[in-house]
């Protein structure tokens, strides 16, 4: 008898961890990997953000819960409000908004790029963050800001972790990043640096950590850290809603129905109304 060999089955592939770590692989965005692998141009939409990319590459991003760029480069009277509006205007495919504001003399081009990176890093942080519906990406042109500096997937998603594993590390409960924000009343109040100070000085129960960075000017996740050091501290707490009461059971007369008549009841008899007649009659007298 001839014993036949059959081939072996191809071995499965190994993902070297080094390679991954160095293609940014970590779980968060997949589909954000592929596209720059793809070196595809457009925008992709998630839940809580929105990356624009040129070539694979991150150009832009934004979020509900970082301030833009814009915010950053005038809140502090480093750049004039009318001068953005007015590269935002002149902006087109050959010169972005970037461009318009150091040609104009408005920026030196190293202080956009570091106001640049600041917002984008910033708003990434959110845009990435884990979210229950799958994103969406719209092939198109790039971003009407214009190639300032590039940020490589890899970089973005590295930067993403390290940020979400430092938030970890100062307090580990996440919803003092959304929540309106109270003010707690420790034993014995440490002492706070002058930055933190003027965040708690903004806390009033309504405005969360977004809210405050918006209004002083400065990067939402540099507010994050200082917001979850108050917390560790004792200083803050965040403002959770308060479970719903139990409804009281609805009368059948107010859900229009008749009301109950309880056990059904046999017609009087004759007898016993002429008893009762007569009993009255006599109590009378």
């Amino acid at each position: 008898m001839t014993a036949v060999r059959t081939a072996e089955p191809p071995r499965l592939p190994v993902r070297s961890k080094t390679a991954a770590g160095e293609r940014g692989w970590g779980g968060v965005s997949p589909m954000l990997t592929r596209l720059a692998a793809e070196r595809a141009t457009g925008v992709l939409v998630r839940e809580r953000g929105t990356l624009h990319l040129a070539e694979g590459l991150v150009v832009h991003a934004e979020s509900p819960s970082a301030p833009g760029l814009d915010t950053l480069l005038t809140a502090h009277g480093t750049l004039a409000p009318d001068a953005w509006q007015q590269a935002l205007t002149k902006a087109d495919d050959g010169h972005g908004v970037g461009s318009h504001l150091v040609n104009g003399g408005h920026l030196a081009p190293g202080a956009l790029e570091l106001c640049q990176l600041t917002a984008l890093y910033d708003a990434a942080y959110f845009a990435l963050a884990p979210s229950s519906t799958p994103g969406r990406f719209r092939y198109g042109p790039a971003h009407r800001l214009g190639p300032i500096r590039p940020v490589p997937v890899a970089a973005l998603e590295h930067e993403t972790l390290r940020r979400r594993d430092l938030l970890h590390r100062i307090w580990p409960d996440p919803r003092t990043d959304e929540a309106p924000l109270i003010r707690a009343d420790p034993v014995a109040a440490p002492a706070l640096t002058r930055r933190q100070q003027t965040v708690l000085d903004r806390v009033n129960g309504v405005r969360t950590a977004p809210d405050i960075a918006r209004e002083l000017g400065r990067p939402a996740f540099h507010t994050l850290v200082d917001v979850r050091r108050l917390m560790a501290a004792g200083v803050v707490s965040p403002l959770l809603p308060r479970p719903a009461q139990p409804k009281p059971p609805q009368s059948s007369t107010a859900r229009g129905e008749p009301p109950p008549t309880g056990p059904e009841q046999l017609p009087p008899d004759p007898h016993t109304i002429l008893l009762k007649r007569l009993r009255d009659a006599l109590e009378a007298l």
